[in-house]
């Protein structure tokens, strides 16, 4: 469990002007790749590299760049950490900005548009254009950013590796199941990079009365993770192989809610 000082100021350090130059970095020396200068075939090798692996590993890593996987992903810091929460909900609106900006402006091709696809391990949908960039890369990094500059020095040396390999993994995941280019996936990891930095801007500008369990804040968290109950019961989040883990994160988020509702009860009953 995550320990919660006194104050979001002090739960974090402000970040350091270094840290704003690695989005520009990552973009930079991902150049040869989104200008996709050894493509298809490093795409095809990528690919290939992964299909060995169960489409079920690489589905539910993706699953980890999609809104509503990541809301009952999180669901548990309504109560052990509301500040986490509410750190990468910030960066989030950043983070469809950009991928909608992206692809709006950007009428790239899908590697299944452009690669023999007898040599190439599709899972899920046969998807053809609007590529760049891999919106799901983007998310996760945005997520995993966002929470990770909202952690303590300590909690970053402990915790931020974790953060940073589940997002790669979920960029890696988008190449694997053939949904997008490895530069696709570079500038989706830069432009969610940028987005939870800007997110922590915004989380750190937030008092310390929005990091209570009724603060309007949240409460609208917990409705966003009641929303993703309804469509991780309901629906097909991109890929039919995810069908046991959004059983499996359906569940999170109920206990989640559950927890975070008697938690709030107790508070606002005891204030009587």
């Amino acid at each position: 469990m995550l320990s919660t000082p006194t104050s979001p100021h002090a739960l974090a350090s402000p970040v350091a002007h270094r840290s704003w130059w690695w989005p520009l970095v990552i973009f930079v020396l991902g150049t040869p790749l989104w200008l996709q200068t050894w493509e298809p075939a490093l795409f095809v090798a990528i690919n290939q590299w992964c299909a060995p692996v169960a489409a079920e590993f690489w589905t539910g890593l993706s699953l980890l760049g999609n809104g509503w996987g990541l809301l009952a992903v999180t669901a548990p810091l309504l109560v052990l950490a509301p500040r986490l929460m509410l750190a990468w909900l910030c960066a989030a609106p950043f983070a469809v900005f950009f991928a909608r900006t992206g692809k709006f402006l950007i009428e790239s091709p899908r590697p299944a548009a452009v690669v023999d696809n007898a040599q190439m391990r599709v899972v899920g949908e046969l998807l053809h254009n609007v590529s760049m960039p891999s919106g799901h890369t983007l998310t996760a990094f945005a997520v995993a950013s966002g929470i990770y500059y909202a952690l303590t020095p300590a909690q970053r040396r402990k915790f931020g590796w974790v953060l940073m390999v589940l997002a790669v993994g979920s960029g890696v995941s988008r190449i694997a199941v053939g949904a997008h280019w490895p530069g696709d996936v570079v500038v989706g990891a830069s432009l969610g990079l940028l987005s939870g930095l800007l997110g922590h801007q915004v989380w750190m500008r937030l008092s310390e009365r929005q990091f209570a369990l009724q603060a309007k804040g949240l409460q609208l968290a917990a409705v966003l993770v009641a929303l993703s109950v309804y469509h991780l019961l309901t629906e097909e989040l991109d890929f039919a192989e995810n069908h046991v883990h959004q059983k499996v994160l359906a569940v999170v988020a109920v206990l989640s809610l559950f927890a975070y509702v008697w938690r709030l009860l107790r508070e606002l009953f005891r204030g009587k």
